[in-house]
């Protein structure tokens, strides 16, 4: 929150303005940040804000269509005084003169003849001191006080403006709608207060890990002095090579933590701010100073609650040594010992599989993970946290449970066997967050499919010797000339199974006695 003076040029305020992340300048101060160097009669599209380092944008009208700071001078200031006497802190107001007078100077002011039928107030707290200034006149009708809300414009207005502008827009008193507003800005900031505190979680949590990252380091650094403290002077120089590849690997690692730090700390940083600023103006500002610059708080908090941050550290403290390693040559000799800093990368984890996108109803089936590091190398080992989720999409309580085994190389054996057709959401993690190819459908086909039809034997025995007959299921006969075992020699088979795609085996003729039935040469059952 700013002071009673412009941040940046020290002066008492002059036309102060409120910028978009909830800093003010003064007028003319935001007229040469706003001017683009070289074009003087060019008007800039953004600026940046000389508190944050924000680039804020700045609206079409330039810097003269900016939110007005009318709390930027009460800010820091000592309570108002009597307009009178100078001596006492007001403590009452005349609404008749709109003065501001302290215990003694209201006395006074009720016993004169010529201010006795004033009509006086009470100043209770610092909200009816800021109401009790001077009043905030329209900017259109520099006489008219701004007393009215027009809804429609989402701004104060005066009498004046709703006979010409806004005849014909809805409004309403400005002391009827701050509590809608009022309430509005509230949730916001209750809202982002809770973020604050998840920014906080985060920030410590950088912290311990940063600190676990250098005992670690540590660590391993001591490990590495004993095991090479055996060797003459080609050990010594892979020890300190070694230490050399810990020391970046460590700094690269801290170098991460301290730019997630930084950014977090800068969202911690904007959030308090608006939190500050929003929480001054509903507890001190009043109605219309709400309502004027509720557009650009809101705005900002909103802006604020949509960054998307991490809840975790960006890396781990995983640094490792292995003294059976091989190492290579180093001045002639064989040397073992190696700092492992594989870290698997989710992004870079790839999915393999024949049927990785089709299964069969109530098959065991599956596919493999293959989990590579930064670099896109095979990483070799296993231990890593694989989580998989195969849930069907149209039937919510409908989920497959799979089944994963570690293969111990860097390999991930995934397998499971669906009980319901149609389609499913597959979604593998790594360490919380998606491989390759992560999320993908998957399309499971029912195992057989049912025939609902009649089954017949011949076109002879089912129409009365119609060729042109179909079958039940509403497939056509194919054609040829054969017997179906019931003697009608001479007439076209009906080959059910060729139009329809299953057929019973022992499916009776209907032209003739129960013990007649298809050539099995004929029958089969066709899978889907």
């Amino acid at each position: 929150v700013s002071g009673p003076r412009c941040p940046q040029c020290a002066q008492p305020w002059v036309s102060p303005r409120l910028l978009p992340c909830l800093h003010s300048l003064c007028g003319p101060c935001l007229r040469r940040l706003g001017t683009p160097r070289g074009e003087p009669g060019a008007a800039a599209r953004a600026l940046r804000c000389p508190v944050c380092r924000a680039e804020v944008p700045l609206p079409p009208g330039g810097v003269g269509r900016l939110t007005p700071d009318c709390r930027a001078g009460g800010r820091g200031a000592p309570a108002a005084g009597c307009d009178l006497c100078a001596d006492g802190a007001a403590a009452g107001r005349c609404l008749t003169c709109g003065l501001r007078l302290c215990p003694f100077c209201c006395r006074a002011h009720r016993r004169q003849k010529k201010t006795a039928s004033h009509a006086m107030t009470e100043l209770e707290n610092t909200k009816d001191c800021s109401q009790a200034e001077n009043p905030l006149l329209c900017p259109s009708h520099p006489t008219e006080e701004l007393r009215l809300f027009c809804e429609q414009c989402d701004h104060p207005v005066c009498q004046e403006c709703v006979l010409g502008r806004h005849r014909q827009h809805p409004y309403d008193v400005a002391s009827n709608v701050i509590h809608r507003h009022g309430d509005a800005l509230r949730k916001l900031l209750k809202n982002t207060q809770q973020h604050m505190g998840t920014l906080e979680d985060v920030l410590s949590q950088i912290d311990d890990t940063g600190s676990a990252i250098r005992s670690r380091a540590e660590a391993v650094a001591a490990e590495i002095c004993r095991f090479a403290s055996g060797y003459v002077r080609a050990i010594e120089e892979h020890r300190d090579r070694l230490l050399k590849q810990l020391e970046d690997l460590k700094v690269q690692k801290e170098n991460l933590l301290h730019l997630q730090k930084s950014q977090l700390q800068q969202l911690l940083l904007d959030m308090r701010t608006g939190v500050e600023f929003t929480e001054h103006l509903l507890m001190s500002g009043s109605d219309l100073e709400i309502l004027i610059t509720k557009g650009v708080v809101s705005s900002r908090l909103i802006k604020l609650n949509s960054v998307a941050y991490s809840t975790h550290p960006s890396v781990d403290d995983r640094i490792l040594f292995s003294p059976q390693e091989r190492a290579g040559q180093c001045c002639g000799y064989e040397v073992f010992g190696a700092v492992l800093n594989k870290v698997v990368d989710p992004a870079r984890c790839t999915l393999h599989g024949e049927d990785l996108h089709s299964a069969h109803q109530n098959q065991r089936t599956g596919f493999t993970l293959l989990c590579n590091d930064t670099t896109g190398e095979r990483m070799g080992q296993g231990g890593e946290a694989v989580w998989v989720t195969i849930t069907h999409k149209d039937k919510r309580d409908c989920a497959v449970k799979p089944t994963v085994c570690d293969n111990g190389d860097g390999t991930y054996c995934i397998s499971y066997s669906p009980e319901e057709p149609g389609l499913y959401a597959v979604c593998v993690c790594v360490k919380g967050q998606h491989v390759q190819g992560s999320p993908f459908t998957l399309m499971v086909k029912p195992k057989f499919r049912e025939h609902q039809g009649v089954f017949h034997c011949c076109t002879f025995c089912s129409s009365g010797g119609q060729k042109a007959a179909r079958c039940a299921c509403g497939g056509t006969m194919p054609g040829g000339y054969q017997g179906c075992g019931h003697g009608h020699k001479g007439h076209p088979g009906c080959r059910h199974w060729s139009c329809c795609g299953q057929v019973k085996e022992s499916s009776e003729c209907l032209g003739g006695p129960p013990s007649d039935t298809l050539p099995r040469s004929l029958l089969r059952t066709v899978a889907l």
